[in-house]
């Protein structure tokens, strides 16, 4: 079976979005913790969480996925920002609780010239310094398009991240794949050797999830700007070898396209019938 959702709206909670992803089709989701331009969080009603999990054990979901706002830069040259990244964190966290066992992922961060060396210390300082034992949720590094100073668009730059982080088994990577891509990773024609890459530098048991975006840019432009699904220069066959790949087919996927709900039914609608 497919494990399959897009990205929803929290703002009216938990339960709501469960509901939504079934009607779409879907049995996952992800959604952001807060604006995605940052600021203050709603707060959570415990019994919106339990509906929540009792409605994703009925009807067999994956693990969902938080995404942190995309302000969050954990390796930014000004202090204040980095300290925003560390309190939010700190706190997305917490809220995670509710819904225990699932997934938080977040954009690495810019080393606004700072140099990637020093970009990949500061978010390692600041993964050890959020990161506890009690914590149920795994925390995920997304694989990052290159353009800028973005720290990640290389698999080597999240080993780093990884291998300088103290509990390392509350980590994991979530793989974009209008990012790969635009990072000059080529899924299209050389889907296993980019697996294999990813596993001699990573290890595949880290890759947790999937963000399944068509790329509206060529192979290596450094750009990450989305499409919709067999829209861009990934294309339908692509995901087609994508959805169905032994070491791919059983992880949670979502979809980050240009599209309102309609759109995400149907896109999620292809990816089904690609399933072999």
């Amino acid at each position: 079976m497919l494990n399959i959702g897009c990205h929803l709206s929290a703002s009216k909670g938990f339960l709501n979005m469960g509901k939504t992803a079934i009607e779409l089709g879907g049995n996952t989701f992800q959604f952001f913790t807060r604006n995605p331009r940052g600021g203050s969080a709603k707060d959570i009603d415990p019994e919106d969480a339990k509906a929540l999990i009792s409605l994703m054990q009925e009807n067999s979901f994956a693990k969902i996925l938080a995404h942190a706002p995309y302000t969050l830069n954990a390796c930014a040259k000004v202090p204040s920002i980095r300290e925003f990244a560390y309190n939010t964190m700190l706190d997305d966290l917490k809220r995670m609780e509710y819904v225990p066992g699932n997934m938080y992922n977040f954009h690495p961060g810019s080393h606004v010239g700072q140099g990637v060396e020093t970009g990949i210390e500061l978010i390692s300082d600041l993964l050890n310094s959020i990161l506890s034992e009690s914590q149920t949720t795994t925390v995920l590094l997304e694989t990052m398009a290159g353009k800028g100073s973005e720290v990640g668009s290389r698999f080597e730059e999240l080993r780093e991240i990884i291998d300088r982080v103290e509990l390392k088994d509350k980590m994991g990577v979530c793989l974009d794949t209008c990012h790969v891509n635009d990072a000059g990773y080529d899924i299209v024609n050389d889907l296993d050797g980019v697996l294999t890459e990813f596993d001699n530098v990573i290890g595949l048991d880290r890759l947790k999830a999937l963000h399944l975006n068509d790329s509206k840019n060529p192979l290596g432009a450094h750009k990450d700007r989305h499409e919709k699904i067999g829209e861009g220069y990934i294309g339908t066959d692509a995901f087609e070898r994508i959805v169905n790949h032994p070491v791919l087919k059983d992880l949670p996927m979502f979809l980050e396209t240009p599209n309102e709900l309609p759109g995400y039914a149907e896109e999620i609608k292809l990816l089904k019938s690609l399933c072999k």
